[in-house]
């Protein structure tokens, strides 16, 4: 059903009906997005996602059951931009998707030195962390920082406004969807998932304001 939904509205579907199958199947059709079944038989659903991580920046939305609360939170850690609990609206699932494909698709580099190139773009900055919007990379004191789509959406729009307080609605709204309908806590762990990325110190990028959000911090 969901495949037919997706098609109709005008995406190129490829269907995995195991794990093992779905890693295939991503590395030979290079998607845009993944929809994981977190309970695909022959692999666990979260291991799926944390080695589609190791070659593939595709936006990913896991499923899961309700009452799997763990196993949504562990989706979201090894890598998952979003997710949807059982059962849900398939319409909502293709906005979703459809929502994700509107974000630009330029490919994230991957962790290591910065070449020439990267520098060329505009960037923004929170201190020796870089934002570079034309080569999307994410870049601390220079050295590439390998980050989801969904993270660097996300510190794109704190670094576009240093030393403000966004709530995590502003932040789903700018990265997510304004329609977006969930539990706001998945900006919490894009943010923590960010944080061990980026610096031992959990406040030298990305500050928590009580009651609020989070802001930027430029130093």
């Amino acid at each position: 059903m969901v495949a037919t939904y997706l098609e109709r509205a005008g995406h190129r579907v490829t269907v995995a009906h195991t794990g093992p199958g779905a890693l295939e199947a991503a590395r030979a059709a290079e998607p845009d997005v993944v929809v994981l079944d977190l309970g695909l038989p022959g692999m666990d659903g979260i291991e799926v996602c944390r080695r589609l991580r190791d070659f593939s920046s595709c936006y990913v939305v896991i499923l899961t059951a309700r009452g799997q609360e763990q196993d949504k939170l562990e989706g979201l850690a090894v890598g998952a931009d979003d997710y949807l609990t059982k059962p849900f609206s398939v319409r909502e699932l293709v906005a979703r998707v459809g929502a994700m494909l509107r974000r630009p698709r330029t490919p994230l580099g991957q962790a290591g030195p910065a070449g020439p190139a990267a520098h060329a773009g505009p960037a923004r900055r929170l201190g020796d962390l870089a934002v570079d919007l034309a080569a999307h990379e994410v870049r601390v004191a220079g050295t590439r920082i390998a980050a989801t789509r969904t993270e660097f959406d996300l510190l794109a729009a704190l670094a576009a406004r240093p030393g403000e307080a966004m709530s995590r609605r502003e932040l789903i709204d700018t990265v997510w969807d304004p329609a977006w309908v969930g539990d706001e806590r998945i900006v919490d762990v894009h943010v923590g998932n960010l944080r061990r990325k980026l610096d031992a110190d959990p406040n030298r990028y990305i500050e928590t304001v009580r009651g609020v959000g989070y802001r930027g911090v430029d130093r």
